[in-house]
């Protein structure tokens, strides 16, 4: 059944038919009905691709996430997923890897996709490299950068408060009479830096001390939920090495923390008795692992369903900002 079929049962042209299914107005109401009528029994699914020739429309949105394998970031997907279906949109996800010419290589592989949008998801997408690729292959496009932020006029940003958050778990990890906090890290992104620079932060406005052997970088090249664990287990036992009086570690994912938790629980250092432990995120990992994590919670759902939100409302010509900063939360669980 095509528009023209239409066209004939209900004796009009196929502009005419076009004009109801795509609701314009200038169309009597009668013959509105009477088209929408025979759309309807004839189930009439107007073809997108043949739309897409005639108004140079493709409808599609590309989302980039560094590894689909983590839960964390392919969640995020699924919300912006079912938010610009519900407008019209089909959306097309890309795993990048690491390395920043990849990364590079899947902007252009969505400019050639001709996407009418573009969501990246985590800070690690905040490169020059990244940077310079949108410039060249998608600066008329509109880009929404969750969790980051580039400097050019066609990207927009929906940043979360980590640094904030992270003063606000060491704050609490103080009134808990915890004095001798770590910090542990892996990947050097800007979010983890911000978290980073909200322990020192949070220690100082604590009168706590801090040194470097209370920070331990478990840098790796795997992105998988395996290789994070991993790189917990070893920075939490170069950190019992090199500062045992530790007393409560403060991670910079939930994976590092569930890898720190596994090799207390080897070691039988009781969590929290001895050692409290705390990650960012509030993925599944902490919910399931034994004892439960407590978490900050960085709201990627949030942050996901208004990223979906501000490239609809750029689509579709209406004013939105820039730059969008949303606050952590604290999660309390059996590990603190």
């Amino acid at each position: 059944m095509t528009i023209y079929d239409i066209a004939n049962q209900a004796g009009v042209s196929a502009s005419t038919v076009s004009r109801v299914i795509n609701g314009k107005p200038g169309i009597k109401e009668s013959t509105r009905q009477k088209i929408q009528k025979l759309l309807e029994e004839n189930d009439y699914t107007p073809n997108v691709a043949a739309r897409g020739l005639v108004t140079q429309s493709t409808q599609f949105i590309g989302i980039l996430i560094e590894d689909i394998r983590v839960s964390h970031h392919t969640d995020s997907v699924y919300v912006i997923e079912q938010e610009m279906t519900s407008y019209g949109y089909a959306c097309i996800t890309f795993s990048t890897g690491q390395d920043d010419e990849e990364k590079a290589k899947y902007i252009r592989i969505l400019e050639q996709r001709r996407v009418e949008g573009v969501i990246l998801i985590g800070s690690m997408f905040s490169t020059e490299t990244v940077r310079q690729s949108i410039e060249k292959h998608l600066s008329n496009v509109p880009v929404v950068l969750v969790n980051g932020s580039l400097d050019l006029p066609n990207v927009y940003s929906i940043l979360i408060n980590e640094e904030h958050g992270t003063e606000e778990c060491v704050a609490y990890l103080k009134k808990q009479g915890r004095k001798q906090l770590a910090y542990i890290m892996d990947v050097m992104t800007p979010s983890n830096q911000n978290k980073l620079g909200g322990f020192r932060k949070g220690m100082l406005q604590c009168g706590l001390d801090v040194d470097e052997s209370q920070i331990v970088y478990a840098p790796g090249c795997g992105t998988s939920p395996n290789d994070a664990i991993e790189r917990g287990c070893i920075a939490t036992k170069t950190l019992l090495k090199q500062y045992p009086k530790v007393d409560a570690i403060l991670c910079a994912t939930d994976l590092l923390a569930v890898g720190s938790l596994q090799v207390l629980q080897e070691k039988g250092i009781q969590v929290p008795e001895q050692i409290a432990v705390l990650g960012v995120d509030n993925t599944l990992y902490g919910r399931i692992c034994t004892p439960t994590l407590s978490t900050m919670d960085n709201k990627l759902a949030e942050l996901s369903l208004n990223a979906a939100h501000i490239l609809a409302d750029v689509l579709e010509g209406r004013t939105t900002s820039h730059k969008i900063m949303l606050l952590t939360d604290l999660i309390i669980r059996e590990s603190t």
